[in-house]
């Protein structure tokens, strides 16, 4: 591309509902630099809160729409890469400006081969901008992403800032106090909690110097353009041992953990060790907390006075930037344990007095909006606020597994330290295995349904609703990470719907109808997946629907569906969907491979809409995870679906495929 010019990403590629943009520079002497910084803009060419600047102190967005992944090194300089999900962009935002910024003085023409790229959600290279002369400037609009009507497009900016990138900030509206915007380069003095809050913090301090960090990407469940991953191979080599009995050396044993105070330790120690010698890993874990980017060092069984008994949490994290120090508390849980309100009261007040920006809680739960793990009082009074976060191990091995299958690390030694703890984690007698329980409330709540004797308003009705968010949370973590795509709940609620209100909806729902359901959005997939668990009958269905092609003869259509489903299990079954009806023809796929055409209406002037696939799975009676649990169940169940059906279909045509198949018909 060249300056000022623009083009539309639907005509480069049908799968740009996410996109990848890099920054790319070198330098003669090796040393040079520079810091990324994303803003959105409303239809007044302004930010609507200093909230909407994004830099490495405030690298994620709330919603997903921007996530600033870190720098990685090419063959002749870095690059810096930012995620973005057009589709979770809010409306009022029209234009997304993607900027670089120097500091101490430095300026853009020192540097060489500034440029920019796109990339869709499948890591396909779409355009190239490169700057040739940058000047006197410390500051670059590199470009500039916005919407014309439904679709987004991409202009080729180059504009330079010499005035750096408070002037740049400033100019969209972002508040820079006087003598921030002067120097351009000063730290910001607030701790890394309030980072979202551009007043003081909105300059970003220079890095570190390139070997004092290591800077991993933002946390994400998408990129996999990585030029310089490292996997582990697919086909494992022969192995050497005399029989299949023998045990491969790990450099995690399990075999001695006896207890749970064992197993807190051991994965405390784990984790917070491979967290500190994979840095891409490390910040994955740590960024969406407020940590800047920056060197990692990590500690355990560390000992803070606390009145006459001195407190001892599991763990310790300190990461460090441009000479301030971001730090946090670690409390650990293993095996399904609870964590403790009391103990962690204790460490949010010794964080308080001794200046630690966060508590991290670990455990096998998962947290959810609006309903807190534990109950802690926060004193408002003190200047130094602490924030409170929750991780599941679950979410750990997401992470592992994004970066170990999809993204790499691009070192061999990291890799196999990120497979040995994924291993860790997954080993039955490690404790780590994730949400495992349905709890207490769960067979009762089943036996109420089953006796018709659950009420609206059972308490215990909506204890099971969180147990079932809580399953599909995860369940849509270890899908993402198997497919090295974003898998999200999907939920038919208004934005700022109050969660705990949404929650006791369910639980009427629940009582009322015998089941539990949910959707997942699947990257990719032609529609929801939807997933409902019948408690009366006992079965899980998993389904997907399919709109009808805006083109073409239902029977063309009929029989494309059924060559797809090749290798889909003979027991799915299919339903054509027909307008104004509550359902038309159906069967197994067993059924209709030979008779692709029972699938149509016998009245041939009704409209088809589109087709449903489902499969259907007896559900496990228990509530853990073992083979007849019902968590191992739910899991299975969707596997199972998306690997031998979804997989298999086309994902919705748009832009450039949508024409292509209109003109062909």
């Amino acid at each position: 591309m060249t300056m000022g010019s623009n083009v539309s990403l639907t005509e480069l590629s049908e799968n740009v509902g996410s996109a990848i943009v890099s920054l790319g520079w070198s330098s003669r002497t090796g040393e040079g630099d520079a810091d990324v910084s994303v803003l959105l803009l409303d239809g007044n060419g302004k930010v609507r809160s200093d909230a909407d600047f994004y830099f490495y102190n405030n690298p994620v967005a709330a919603d997903g729409s921007v996530q600033l992944l870190g720098k990685e090194p090419t063959g002749d300089g870095s690059e810096d890469r930012i995620s973005f999900d057009l589709t979770a962009v809010p409306a009022e935002v029209e234009r997304i400006v993607v900027a670089a910024s120097r500091y101490e003085g430095a300026r853009f023409g020192e540097l060489d081969d500034l440029k920019v790229t796109l990339a869709d959600a499948g890591g396909e290279n779409l355009l190239r901008f490169v700057i040739e002369d940058a000047g006197q400037v410390s500051a670059i609009i590199f470009g500039e992403l916005y919407r014309r009507g439904e679709e987004w497009k991409f202009r080729a900016v180059g504009q330079g800032y010499e005035s750096g990138l408070a002037g740049l900030a400033t100019d969209f509206g972002v508040d820079i106090e006087d003598d921030e915007a002067e120097s351009g380069t000063q730290a910001a003095e607030e701790p890394a909690d309030t980072a979202p809050q551009a007043t003081l913090g909105a300059v970003p301090a220079p890095r570190p110097p390139a070997g004092e960090e290591a800077a991993p990407k933002k946390r994400t469940a998408r990129p996999r353009t990585a030029k310089k991953k490292v996997t582990p191979p697919r086909a494992p080599a022969k192995s050497l041992a005399e029989n299949e009995s023998w045990r491969q050396a790990r450099l995690f044993p399990v075999s001695a953990l006896k207890n749970d105070r064992d197993r807190e330790t051991r994965a405390t120690s784990v984790l917070l060790s491979v967290m500190a010698h994979v840095p891409r890993f490390g910040r994955r874990i740590t960024a969406p907390f407020g940590a800047p980017s920056g060197r990692m060092e990590t500690f355990t069984e560390v000992s803070l006075p606390h009145g006459d008994t001195p407190r001892r949490p599991d763990g310790v994290i300190r990461v460090e930037r441009a000479g301030k120090l971001w730090t946090a508390l670690v409390e650990t849980k293993t095996n399904g344990n609870p964590l403790k309100s009391d103990q962690v009261q204790a460490y949010m007040d010794i964080a308080a007095r001794r200046g630690y920006e966060a508590v991290i809680t670990l455990s096998n739960d998962v947290a959810l909006e609006g309903s807190p793990l534990v109950d802690v009082k926060i004193d408002r009074r003190r200047k130094h606020q602490v924030a409170l976060w929750h991780l599941s191990w679950a979410e750990v091995a997401h992470q592992a597994q994004m970066l170990i299958r999809h993204e790499g690390v691009g070192n061999a030694a990291r890799t196999w330290l990120l497979q040995d703890l994924l291993h860790y984690l997954q080993h039955d007698n490690s404790g780590c295995h994730g949400f495992q329980n349905m709890g207490a409330a769960w067979v009762p709540v089943r036996n109420g349904i089953n006796d018709e004797t659950l009420c609206q308003g059972d308490p215990r009705a909506l204890e099971v609703v969180e147990s079932w968010e809580r399953l599909i949370r995860q369940v849509c973590l270890r899908l993402g990470g198997e497919l090295g795509q974003k898998v999200l709940p999907a939920q038919r609620t208004r934005r700022g719907t109050d969660p705990g209100a949404r929650r006791a909806r369910l639980a009427d729902q629940l009582c009322l109808e015998g089941r539990l359901q949910a959707e997942l959005r699947v990257e990719g997939a032609p529609g929801l997946l939807t997933l409902s668990a019948d408690l009366r009958t006992a079965k899980l269905r998993t389904s997907v629907e399919i709109p009808a092609p805006e083109q073409g003869y239902p029977l063309t259509w009929a029989k494309r569906l059924v060559r797809r489903l090749a290798e889909a299990p003979a027991d799915l079954h299919v339903e054509t969907l027909v307008e104004g009806e509550t359902g038309g023809p159906r069967g197994t796929l067993e059924r209709l491979r030979p008779e692709p055409a029972d699938l149509l209406p016998r009245d041939g002037s009704t409209r088809i809409t589109g087709f449903r696939l489902s499969l259907f799975k007896g559900m496990g009676s228990g509530r853990g995870s073992a083979e007849s649990g019902f968590i191992r169940s739910v899991d299975d169940a969707v596997h199972r679906f998306h690997t031998s059906v979804v997989a298999h279909l086309d994902a919705p045509a748009s832009g450039r495929a949508a024409a292509k198949e209109r003109a062909t018909v």
